[in-house]
């Protein structure tokens, strides 16, 4: 019972990679009314001091299908508790009336030119779980300082307020304005900007499933595939409405493949559908499956998607673009735990690529310098199947990125092409680039923290491996301390992230493997990818070495018997 107590009582919630973000019960280490108002104060006060025309220009609330109906801790109740205790101080709240995805409300905070916004989600997390994201003015996740001021000013304002409890100044204050209609509006016209093939969109024989994993997805998917000029596609009946219990699946996360998609899968096999689309609980987040010639199902990676999506946004700017655009001032970004394709893409191409940490917490913030530096971003995103197809939002997109890969389909099956075979294509002109992501569950923070250490210090003091098994190490990067050897200076170009661990090891045979903690889980992950060149075409060999890679890896450097962890596969 005192374990209990201290757990829930002695610690609070940090700002992860996804914002706030943990079980929905008492404490303070969980989501709750307490810890959701605690965190609003926190936020008032902090925009108090940033923007001193805060009553201006108001603050964007949204909120998904979490938490039961008849729960205090619902997604709907906390998105109110939040806008009450901007009510009560006098600050305009644009409060959604009704769930939307999570691209919405970073997509309203630029258009309504809010200084913040917050959705109320936890994502694909597991059913107990609820979160609290936060967006900053410029339409990214709040990245540092703002993350630990905005935990120091909640250590100040621990203490509810008068009105804070007061949800019921949702519906009698005149500062409470529903975006929704607008928002709706405007978002879907916005896609029209990224919508290359409209007319082959209308004639396409092409069906598509459509599953939103009981989340917000299914209206707002109908209205995307609407505005390219498709029929809409078909819901998967059982998963179509909202359900908090997502009661026909173990888990809510799109990534877990085909075990996961088996609704989506039969309904389409019942409706000689061939692809599959599937926006995970919040709509963020886009799975893509396909029916191949065998009769087997392909579902793909997000780093696979990715490649298709890099080239078809550029084959896409090429096609559409005046003879003045100048590819140099073209970009496209990826996080630092994803594959190197677009790099690959951007050296034939002539394009710029970057590197992020991961989380589109960065990727983010890093699209609006560049836009505001009068640069051209394409495409972004991270292997855990976030995808950002143009600018609109600045912040991974399932329902855009589903009816993108639809109208990709679409062209691909004018020139007889499925997916699959053009991902091939893709990688024998640029490159075979065959990767894994797996992790490894740990309780303990301290045998993670003891894994990592080993790793600084392997042969002796502030010393990294040099090789791996039989395979020697070209450079290794450890952006939890700042250094990496591939620079002259020794120092990460990407910032120092003290708080997570993240160790990147590159290997003389082209191999590329990253070792980190999770920001909302207790994992310890692992991303592996060959890069191959163009010339390098026997994939299988290239398969197998991988597998070597990673084998050796695991068995030398995370030591699972020794540690106790405990493999899952993914």
């Amino acid at each position: 019972m005192n374990k209990e107590l201290r757990d829930r009582l002695c610690c609070r919630l940090t700002f992860g990679t996804a914002g706030l973000r943990s079980a929905m019960g008492a404490g303070f280490c969980y989501i709750n009314d307490l810890t959701v108002i605690q965190s609003t104060q926190g936020m008032y006060k902090y925009l108090e001091r940033c923007f001193s025309d805060f009553r201006q220009r108001g603050f964007v609330v949204g909120y998904d299908t979490r938490g039961q109906v008849t729960s205090s801790c619902s997604s709907k109740r906390l998105a109110k508790l939040t806008a009450a205790v901007l009510l009560a101080k006098g600050v305009p709240v644009y409060l959604f009336s009704k769930y939307v995805p999570t691209p919405f409300v970073p997509y309203a905070v630029r258009q309504l030119k809010a200084a913040a916004g917050v959705m109320i989600t936890a994502s694909h997390n597991r059913k107990e779980d609820n979160g609290y994201k936060v967006y900053w003015e410029n339409g990214a996740q709040i990245t540092s300082p703002h993350d630990k001021e905005i935990l120091k000013c909640i250590e100040e304002c621990v203490e509810p307020w008068n009105g804070s409890w007061n949800e019921n100044l949702v519906d009698t204050s005149p500062l409470t304005r529903d975006p929704l209609e607008e928002i709706s509006k405007i978002y879907m016209e916005d896609l029209k900007k990224i919508c290359y093939h409209r007319e082959l969109n209308t004639k396409t024989n092409l069906k598509f499933i459509h599953t939103s994993f009981h989340g917000v997805g299914h209206d707002y998917v109908q209205l995307a595939f609407k505005a390219f000029g498709f029929k809409p596609p078909i819901p998967v009946p059982e998963q179509k409405d909202p359900d908090p219990d997502f009661s026909t699946v173990k888990c809510p996360n799109p990534e877990e493949g085909e075990s996961v998609l088996e609704l989506s899968l039969r309904l389409a096999e019942k409706e000689s559908a061939r692809v599959v689309v599937a926006t995970d609980p919040d709509a963020d987040r886009l799975a893509v499956a396909e029916l191949q010639e065998n009769g087997r199902w392909k579902v793909f990676t997000g780093n696979e998607l990715a490649a298709l999506f890099g080239w078809w946004m550029f084959r896409s700017w090429k096609a559409n673009s005046s003879k003045e655009a100048d590819v140099k001032n073209v970009y496209m970004l990826a996080t630092t735990v994803s594959s190197k394709i677009l790099k690959a893409i951007a050296l034939k191409e002539g394009f710029h690529f970057e590197e992020t940490l991961p989380g589109f917490k960065w990727i983010g913030s890093r699209v609006k310098d560049l836009l505001d530096n009068g640069k051209e971003v394409l495409f972004a995103f991270e292997e855990s199947i976030g995808f950002m197809c143009g600018t609109s939002v600045l912040d991974k997109d399932g329902v855009s990125a589903a009816v993108v890969i639809a109208e990709m389909a679409s062209y691909l099956e004018t020139k007889n092409l499925t997916l699959a075979q053009q991902l091939t294509e893709i990688y024998e002109m640029y490159g075979y680039h065959i990767s894994k992501t797996s992790y490894f569950l740990c309780y303990e923070p301290p045998t993670i923290k003891r894994v990592f250490e080993k790793l600084r210090n392997f042969d002796s003091p502030k010393s990294y491996p040099k090789s791996c098994g039989a395979y020697g190490i070209l450079h290794v990067r450890d952006v939890t301390t700042g250094y990496d050897s591939s620079q002259i200076n020794n120092k990460s170009v990407l910032p120092m992230s003290k708080n997570s661990q993240m160790i990147t090891f590159t290997f003389q045979n082209g191999c590329v493997a990253t070792l980190r903690t999770s920001g909302t889980e207790p994992k310890i992950k692992y991303y592996a990818e060959m890069c191959a060149r163009p010339e390098q075409s026997d994939k299988t060999f290239l398969e197998e070495l991988l597998q070597k890679v990673i084998e050796a890896l695991i068995e030398n450097f995370l030591e699972p018997s020794k540690n106790g962890l405990i493999w899952r596969s993914m």
